[in-house]
């Protein structure tokens, strides 16, 4: 758990004091087509899943999911959901920068919109989502491209940490890509995305 308020996780706190859901709670539409590809009673790990939405999503689909997040206020947030949807949901409040990731692996590992990471960072939680998972496990991202910042309907300000499909290939090259897709989507994810995006949606299997 972190164990002061940085500037950055001030800011998250206060996004998430609000009584709305930033991002709202339906999943992400790529995780919600990606349905097909999960069994109940895997385990999956939910990387960054601020209040929670996907992380539910998953339990509602019978995972055993674990959600992390370094915002405690998100995390509160992310049990209430699943406590009105029914669900059994674990929560981690964790800095993904000083994280043992130390678990039992995953069959399942989901990164949505962990846009935060500079390209040394992101590296470094790449390599942590595939040491997580067991053989044959799964890892699920979806992000903006470099098109995004035209658009700004949400995500990071930042070109760095923007992604391109040469980029996810060449850092997923040691996994078989069973989907790879780069699309311009309008959507409506609470008001922190909404409207015409520009995304990527990576699957692969280690």
């Amino acid at each position: 758990m972190p164990t002061n308020e940085s500037p950055e996780l001030q800011r998250w706190n206060g996004r998430f004091s609000s009584s709305e859901y930033v991002f709202g709670t339906a999943p992400n539409a790529f995780l919600a087509s990606q349905a097909h590809r999960f069994t109940p009673g895997q385990r999956a790990l939910a990387v960054a899943d601020g209040e929670g939405r996907n992380g539910v999503a998953l339990a509602r689909q019978g995972l055993d999911v674990l959600s992390v997040d370094f915002s405690p206020v998100g995390l509160a947030k992310a049990r209430t959901l699943a406590a009105d949807a029914g669900v059994t949901l674990h929560t981690k409040c964790v800095d993904l920068a000083t994280w043992s990731w130390d678990e039992p692996p995953f069959d399942v590992v989901v990164g949505i919109f962990i846009q935060f990471a500079g390209p040394a960072f992101r590296e470094t939680i790449f390599e942590k989502m595939k040491h997580a998972l067991k053989p044959g496990g799964l890892i699920l991202l979806t992000g903006y491209r470099p098109e995004q910042l035209a658009y700004k309907t949400g995500g990071p300000s930042q070109l760095e940490n923007l992604y391109t499909a040469h980029m996810l290939r060449d850092a997923f090259s040691d996994m078989t890509i069973l989907h790879l897709a780069e699309h311009d989507d309008g959507i409506n994810e609470g008001a922190g995305h909404s409207g015409m995006s520009a995304l990527i949606d990576l699957v692969a299997r280690k």
